[in-house]
Parts: C-alpha cells; sequence; structure tokens
C-alpha cells in the first residue's frame, strides 16, 4: 500500500516534541506576572508570521506564529482548508489547534471574536498546510441493524442489499478484479460487484464454506471444499467458469473431513488443505489426482487457515484455536511446502500484545493477505507485509518481513467489540473481524465481521467524499 516517502523518522521526532511542548502549555499553570498576558488590541492588526508542522494528517497538533490573537481561546476562530480547526490554547503570539478531518486545501485563517460572537479581525497565513490524507475506514456495503431482530438478507444495491452473516473468507476473482467472493461458514455465500455496486448470491448448493481457492491453469475455475464430518465424503468442488460458477461443482475425487483452509501454489498448481482433525497438512496433485500428506500439524481439533506468498516461496498458516501463525517455505525440488515454524503469537497463548515473533499475542487470527509496501523497493529483499484479521481482539494486524506484529486498524477508544469508523486507531471498532482482502486496483483493504455488525467495511485513503459536514453526528457503538 503507498506510503509517503518523506522521512518517517523525523516526522515521528517531530510529532513527539510537539506533543510534549503543546502538553507544557496547556498544563503549566498561568504565570504570575500580569504583564506576560496580552489582550487583543482592536488597533492592532492580527497576523500570522509562521506555523509547524509544515505538513500533517487530520488530528495532527499544530503550532501559529503571530501577532495579536488575544489570550482568550473561546474568541479565537481557526479554520483551515475550509474546516473548523478545534483550538488548544492561545497566548499572545503563540496559538495551538489540531488539525480538522478533511482540510484538503490548507489554506490557514485565523479571526478574532468580540464578546458578542462577532468577528472584528481576520488574517490568513501566505503559506498552505500540506495535508496528508489518513486511512480512514468506512462502510462499503450492507446495513447495521441496531435492533438485531430486524435483520434481512437479500440481493441488491450496496445500501439496500441487508446484512452479511458469519463472513469468514474474501476471494477476488482473478480474471476479474471487480468480483470478490464472500463465504460466510454456515451462510450464504455472496458475490459482490465492486463497479456496479451490487450484492448477488453465489449458489454453492453446500451447507458449510470456510474458505475458497482458485486454480492456476486453464479457466482458473473456483475450488470450493465442504467443510463436513465424514472420512468417506469429497469434500472439494471444482466450479466452473465456462457455466459461471453455478452449482453443482465438479468434485475432486479425494475424501476429506473438517476442511477449514486451503490454498494453491501460484506457480505448480498444486492444492493444499488443513483437516481439523487431522494431524497432518495435505497436498493433492492435479494431474496425478493423488493426496499425500505435505507435513505433520503440531496439533489436532484446529481449524488451520492458509495463504500463500505471491511468489509461491513461502505460505503464512493461521492456527486459529492456538493463536498463532506459522511460516512454511517452499521446496522448488520436491514441489511441496516444508515444516512450519512460528513467526506470530506464542502457541496455547491468547492475548493482545504487538511484538516481534512469539512476543506477540493474538486472540483467534482468521485470514490474512500479503500486501506489497513500496517503502521496502529500496531496501532489496521481501516487498511484503501481512495484514490478517484478529478476530477476538477486533483488530486487525499488521506483519512485517522481520516479524513485528503491530495493531493496524480496530480497538478504538477503549479497545472493545462496536461499530464505529474513522481514523483507524483513534475511533475505528470492529466485532469479530475475520474476512479481509486487499483490491490492488483501488488500492483499499475490506474487512469482514462474524459479530453483530453485518456490513462489510472498508479502508482506503481519505477523500473529500470522506470530509465530516459540520454537526454530523457520530458512528452507533453496539457494545
Amino acid at each position: 500500500m503507498k506510503v509517503e516517502k518523506m522521512s518517517k523518522r523525523w516526522r515521528s521526532f517531530h510529532a513527539i516534541w510537539l506533543s510534549m511542548v503543546m502538553l507544557c502549555f496547556v498544563q503549566c499553570k498561568e504565570s504570575s506576572d500580569e504583564d506576560s498576558v496580552v489582550d487583543f488590541d482592536p488597533s492592532k492588526p492580527v497576523t500570522v508570521t509562521d506555523f509547524l508542522p509544515k505538513e500533517g494528517g487530520a488530528g495532527s497538533n499544530l503550532i501559529l506564529y503571530g501577532d495579536n490573537f488575544g489570550s482568550d481561546r473561546s474568541r479565537v476562530n481557526v479554520v483551515i482548508g475550509g474546516k473548523q480547526a478545534p483550538v488548544i490554547n492561545v497566548k499572545n503570539g503563540t496559538l495551538y489547534c489540531t488539525v480538522p478531518q478533511g482540510a484538503f486545501d490548507g489554506d490557514i485563517k485565523v479571526s478574532v471574536l468580540d464578546r458578542g460572537g462577532e468577528e472584528v479581525a481576520r488574517t490568513e497565513a501566505k503559506e498552505a498546510f500540506v495535508y496528508i490524507k489518513k486511512l480512514l475506514s468506512s462502510t462499503l456495503a450492507g446495513q447495521f441493524y441496531e435492533v438485531t431482530n430486524q435483520f434481512e438478507e437479500k440481493e441488491g444495491p450496496f445500501d439496500d442489499c441487508g446484512g452479511f452473516e458469519k463472513m469468514n473468507w474474501f476471494a477476488f476473482d482473478p480474471q476479474n478484479p471487480d468480483h470478490m467472493y464472500v463465504v460466510a461458514e454456515d451462510k450464504n455465500a455472496r458475490l459482490v460487484d465492486l463497479k456496479n455496486e451490487y450484492v448477488s448470491y453465489f449458489r454453492t448448493g453446500l451447507p458449510r464454506v470456510s474458505a475458497i481457492a482458485w486454480r492456476i491453469d486453464g479457466n482458473q475455475d473456483l475450488i470450493v471444499p465442504e467443510n463436513h464430518a465424514s472420512d468417506t465424503k469429497v469434500a472439494h468442488h471444482i466450479f466452473s467458469r465456462a457455466n459461471g460458477f453455478k452449482a453443482p461443482g465438479n468434485p475432486i475425487p479425494v475424501n476429506a473431513r473438517g476442511v477449514n483452509g486451503l490454498m494453491v501454489h501460484p506457480k505448480n498448481g498444486e492444492l493444499y488443505y488443513s483437516g481439523f482433525r487431522a494431524n497432518s497438512i495435505f497436498r493433492y496433485d492435479f494431474e496425478e489426482q493423488k493426496v499425500v500428506a505435505a507435513f505433520p500439524s503440531a496439533y489436532s481439533a484446529n481449524a488451520i487457515f492458509m495463504v500463500v506468498h505471491p511468489s509461491g516461496d513461502y505460505a503464512y498458516l493461521t492456527n486459529f484455536e492456538r493463536n498463532y501463525i506459522m511460516k512454511s517455505e517452499y521446496d522448488y525440488e520436491r514441489k511441496t511446502f516444508k515444516n512450519p515454524y512460528p513467526i506470530a503469537g506464542m502457541p496455547g497463548q491468547a492475548g493482545y500484545a504487538d511484538g516481534v515473533g512469539t512476543f506477540a499475542r493474538l486472540n483467534r487470527p482468521v485470514q490474512g493477505v500479503f500486501v506489497k509496501n513500496p517503502d521496502y523497493e529500496e531496501q532489496g529483499g521481501e516487498q511484503y507485509d501481512y495484514y490478517f484479521c484478529d478476530m477476538n481482539n477486533h483488530a486487525v494486524r499488521k506483519v512485517t518481513p522481520e516479524g513485528r506484529v503491530t495493531t493496524f486498524a480496530g480497538r478504538g477508544n477503549n479497545g472493545t467489540a462496536g461499530y464505529a469508523n474513522g481514523d483507524l486507531r483513534a475511533e475505528t471498532r470492529f466485532d469479530q473481524p475475520a474476512a479481509i482482502a486487499y483490491d490492488e486496483a483501488r488500492e483499499c483493504f475490506y474487512i469482514g465481521e462474524r459479530g453483530k455488525n453485518k456490513v462489510i467495511r472498508k479502508i482506503a485513503r481519505e477523500t473529500e467524499d470522506d470530509a465530516i459536514p459540520e454537526n454530523e453526528e457520530e458512528p452507533t457503538d453496539n457494545d
């Protein structure tokens, strides 16, 4: 995902320094020297001579330097890019405020009001503030139901398609970047048409589906596994592109039970899948029509979800019940994946903690997606970060190539489950996020939840359409 190229270290240091300065200013007691406080003088002009920092996003602290601001913040009005900026404090020639959301133009205007609220003086900074668009969450499709028994599910446009239940897995059609398939465990699968902004049903005819994958050869047909409990029943079905992926699908002639995760190697095309009760990850060769155990699983009675790296060099395997993510490297000579090892979270230890490798703590992680990071191009080596849904932590987390786990979105306000859009960390709240996809064409994420929200969320850089109108109510929580 695109990230600004300016020195991040300098911006981080500057932001910390600026926050400390503003905190000291706000919290320090007023000087006992009355001469240090100068009221607004109506006979003199108001001026803005400089400001710091020169760029930033919504919520950034901003210091304005100038003259004749006065010392009563209730009588000072600051507008940045046409949006009202909250004034933190003002004292003589220094004014402290925060950058409002949607201040795209960056022009800075300061006015002083009389005691009746009428404007008596105005000025504008000669230089514009460079507004950096932030990543924000919003609702892409579906309806949030305040009253859960009013829930309905139907085909229709994004704003009238009802809700989504128990979303578990998202997958883009490799031949149509406008089509995203939504798997919903034991509920209906859906097709989300991003171009036409329309949601329809995808009829699998299978009672329980946990994930889907695509063949790499031929028409790139769709592979849909049935998560059933029989050792004498086929689990995988191929839905043909030629007939529009209509049911029934042609079964792969291999019996399997409890299939939660599956993946297809992007170069050689073999299929890998996990069994809930099995102690192995299995490999199926389409040419030989033969299945073998690829490598053993550390635990039985576990749902393991799998995502292969775009290069095919390795895959991440998420152990849902044991709360950790493993890495399995690919052996090109043997054409199979090798025994995995933990790269994020400690097996069997649920919790919430950012950190490196096994020092991080996860709580029921599910789907993940590899996203190319342009900042890594200069460094060489691995180019992708891995974003995944940490379901019971109500967050989307990120794993860097070095194995550092950070929180990307969610846990806004008090960190519990809820429904709120906006700033990814300060405001955004999820309720059991499980499914995630990255839209390369539109440079945004889509998130599906298994809890009460029943909508598909979107994470993208803000646009002018995202600017919050004056007096708009905040999103509703559903604690």
